[in-house]
């Protein structure tokens, strides 16, 4: 059963993971509001509960992996392959800020790819792992998160489902409402 998408967004709520103000978010884009997903899956049993809620939206989709793009994708994208029975790959970035597949972690062509990411906004690094699951000649079948914060909007190519779709919204720097009012603004992400 999914939780109630009220439930997930309690968790966040709940853990202190839920942040107002101005912020610049991994895309380059600013935003009014923050969720910062490692406040909610320190917690085990969430991030336990989270992986199992996910996980069971893709009965429909047999696959043989699950990958997450590091750093924000990595717990969630374990707790879903975990709840799936399945092998967890991840991709990072490397110096020069292209997404790679590392650490001696190989795909089988043909092999059947679910991707999964905390949180999407544009869904640029989802993207960049799907790319590099078809140039290893895999198929990406689907993509989840826990929040879509791009108000259903964020187009992958694939699939895609979320525990929670919520719309923030979002603003080049140069058009930035909280930029031009003087606001500082806070870079809390993972790049």
């Amino acid at each position: 059963m999914t939780p109630q998408p009220d439930r997930v967004l309690d968790l966040f709520t709940h853990t202190g993971a839920y942040h107002q103000g101005h912020f610049r978010l991994s895309s380059g884009l600013h935003s009014a509001g923050y969720l910062q997903s490692a406040l909610v899956l320190q917690h085990p049993q969430y991030a336990e509960l989270l992986g199992q809620h996910l996980a069971a939206m893709f009965a429909p989709f047999p696959s043989s992996f699950v990958i997450s793009p590091a750093l924000g994708g990595l717990i969630i994208g374990h707790e879903v392959a975990r709840a799936l029975g399945l092998p967890f790959l991840f991709t990072e970035r490397n110096a020069d800020r292209t997404m790679a597949l590392r650490r001696g972690f190989t795909i089988e062509a043909e092999a059947r790819a679910i991707v999964i990411e905390d949180v999407i906004t544009t869904g640029g690094s989802t993207r960049e792992v799907i790319e590099i699951v078809r140039a290893a000649g895999a198929i990406p079948l689907a993509a989840g998160s826990i929040i879509d914060r791009s108000g259903g909007t964020a187009d992958l190519g694939i699939p895609r489902v979320a525990l929670e779709t919520l719309t923030v919204a979002t603003f080049d720097p140069s058009e930035c409402p909280m930029c031009k009012a003087g606001e500082p603004i806070t870079k809390p992400g993972s790049r």
